[in-house]
């Protein structure tokens, strides 16, 4: 059998709270350290402990940018794992499980959902197979998968009496020891897997040297028990590679937002948006390249309005000032964003999208949030709208958001969603020349104020910007209120004067639309000259991209139409590739297709295909190269729906 060893797909399961999340850290980490490039997806419940979660980790030889629903080896410790994604693991692949779970009845795990019983027991049913366990895995053999019952008790009783320790204390290393075993499997080498969960451990010696142990012994127990050559599939180390970083998306953006100059941030703890202000929280003290100390403040608020109102009153002062959160949120604090944008305030948001409607599903990923991100308020209310598409683009967006605020003076929503969020990449490092740093027009002191009468803060201007006061400044009074108000601050209901500050705070729009460079609007990748043209934004961009790969393998000339600023929304730049569209396919995370809405709004075209997925989970690359396949040949319907009910 020819082993592949080019790429591979490893997932692990278990319940919440099991330490699924360790034993991908430490399996990832590993192959970062081997040279490979990684590409990690996080799926969850929104629950903190119980519930079943899984980690999907794809390494290769080279950059990857989507996961695969299918997978090359499944990791289990508990029977609900196995049951949930059995039937995800490819022909030649292999499926590690306890042996505890050999045959245990699907109506005695716990959570298994309802739906998800049902389905698998039917299909077994169909296989006249029973519906446990053990048909799970008799099915997985006769599609041509190996089964690897591993005695994880016995292997932590002997880690607790060769060193001496508590059994309950050797049990803790049930993670590692999965790891380990499906590493060995790969005979991939045991000092990646060792770095790899000393660096997970960083700091906990002991720890280390207890999970360091249980790394040989599960490697140990591979070579002496299993056949491995019935198992396609290997994990060779990169013999030279340059450095690199392996984080999630919420990293990047935190990252990001320091470079950028990020002085105080507030949050109101929500998913999947806290774990950027707990990271950011982490490291409020960081170096700088002139050898001083950065710091930020940090602040958790009693509730999202307060975050925002905050954030806007630190932005005043002159901090570059941001606030984080998801839908629920976002929501509440929609009046201090109206608030924001009548006092041209540049405040930064960042909104982690998730499903909804109401809390929806807090902790899987969803687009829906688009057209109210960038209609949120009541009356006409200036921000600014981006999204990113990838993690190096989360980084850099999350600096530049600032610039925009503080040149245009009006809020910014950058936009991420639960799966960017929850992708770890290892990515090169992040060039810190690209980012710079604008702070727009802001009013100096007066050097003698006395006897200065009040500012004109808001006096109307042929860009509709205005010099930006930083409160406190000498010699520069004016008022802030929700009302409208004069070009000194003052409220008021005149109309002529309403329809002058109406026209001021919507011209900087115009502004923005004409001096953002094109390139920060629209993105085009694959053959730009192709009219097969697939339009789409934010986190869809790396199955995409996936997809374009093996279309252009196959001969098909394609293009991807990278939508990066929604608002003010591009027209002019997109409507050469939409008028020359043949056809044109939107392809989003919705059930709407907020990203049409768009472009039939603002150029009168509208898609010939849409693409669309609202389960709560990520396209993935193969998937999305299968429809383009089908469109391209004409052969798919005109609205497309993906479904993957083993998710």
């Amino acid at each position: 059998m020819v082993k592949q060893s080019d790429e591979l797909s490893w997932r692990v399961g278990g319940p919440q709270g099991s330490g699924v999340d360790t034993a991908a850290g430490i399996f990832q980490r590993a192959c970062a350290i081997a040279g490979l490039h990684v590409f990690g997806r996080r799926e969850y419940y929104s629950n903190i402990k119980g519930r079943h979660s899984y980690y999907d980790v794809r390494v290769a030889h080279y950059p990857l940018t989507s996961h695969r629903e299918q997978v090359d080896l499944l990791v289990t410790f508990e029977p609900e794992s196995l049951a949930r994604h059995a039937l995800a693991v490819v022909p030649g692949g292999a499926i590690v499980y306890n042996v505890r779970d050999a045959d245990v009845p699907l109506e005695k795990i716990t959570f298994l959902d309802a739906r998800v019983r049902a389905d698998l027991t039917a299909y077994l049913a169909e296989h006249e197979l029973p519906a446990t366990t053990a048909g799970v895995l008799e099915d997985a053999r006769r599609r041509g998968v190996q089964v690897y019952p591993v005695p994880y008790n016995e292997i932590t009783q002997q880690l607790a009496e060769r060193l001496g320790v508590p059994k309950a204390i050797a049990d803790r290393t049930l993670n590692t020891i999965a790891v380990s075993i499906s590493a060995a499997m790969l005979d991939f080498p045991a000092e990646y897997v060792v770095r790899g969960m000393a660096h997970v451990f960083k700091g906990r010696q002991k720890i280390i040297d207890l999970n360091t142990e249980a790394i040989h012994l599960a490697y140990q127990y591979v070579h002496e028990h299993f056949d491995t050559e019935p198992f396609a599939f290997r994990l060779d180390a990169e013999k030279e590679h340059p450095p690199r970083l392996l984080l999630n998306g919420n990293q990047a953006v935190g990252l990001g937002k320091l470079a950028g100059g990020l002085t105080f941030q507030t949050y109101y703890p929500i998913s999947p948006a806290t774990d950027e202000s707990v990271f950011l929280e982490a490291h409020s003290t960081f170096p700088l390249r002139n050898g001083q100390q950065g710091s930020v403040v940090i602040v958790q608020t009693e509730d999202e309005l307060s975050a925002i109102a905050m954030a806007s009153g630190a932005a005043l002062t002159g901090a570059r000032s941001a606030t984080a959160t998801s839908g629920p949120g976002f929501s509440l604090m929609v009046e201090a964003l109206g608030w924001a944008s009548m006092n041209e305030v540049p405040v930064v948001i960042t909104l982690y999208m998730r499903g909804g409607p109401s809390t929806g599903m807090p902790t899987r990923t969803d687009q829906a949030d688009l057209l109210f991100a960038i209609r949120a308020g009541h009356g006409d209310a200036p921000r600014i709208v981006l999204a990113s598409g990838d993690l190096e683009e989360a980084f850099y967006d999350a600096a530049q958001a600032f610039n925009y605020a503080e040149r245009y003076q009006m809020p910014v929503i950058h936009l991420v969603d639960k799966a960017l969020a929850s992708t770890t990449q290892t990515l090169e490092p992040f060039d810190l020349r690209r980012v710079h740093i604008e702070r727009g027009l802001i009013a100096p002191p007066l050097s003698s104020p006395n006897g200065t009468g009040p500012y004109p803060r808001f006096e109307p201007s042929e860009t509709g910007i205005s010099s930006r006061v930083l409160v406190g400044t000498p010699g520069r009074i004016h008022w802030f209120t929700g009302a409208e108000h004069t070009e000194l601050g003052r409220v008021t209901e005149d109309p002529v004067v309403r329809e002058r500050m109406m026209e001021k705070r919507m011209r900087k729009l115009e502004t923005a639309a004409r001096e953002i460079p094109p390139e920060e609007k629209v993105r085009v990748y694959g053959d730009e000259h192709a009219t097969f043209t697939i339009v789409s934004w934010g986190s869809t961009k790396g199955a995409i991209l996936e997809a374009l790969r093996r279309l252009a393998k196959k001969g098909v000339r394609a293009r991807f139409v990278q939508v990066r600023l929604l608002w003010p929304f591009p027209a002019d730049e997109l409507r050469p590739y939409l008028e020359d569209a043949d056809p044109l396919v939107v392809t989003e995370l919705s059930y709407s297709a907020h990203i049409d809405a768009l472009l039939r709004e603002t150029t009168g075209i509208g898609a010939d295909y849409y693409v669309l997925k609202y389960s709560g989970r990520p396209f993935a690359g193969e998937v999305l190269y299968t429809v383009f396949q089908r469109i391209h040949a004409g052969d798919a319907e005109r609205r497309i729906v993906l479904h993957n009910p083993w998710e």
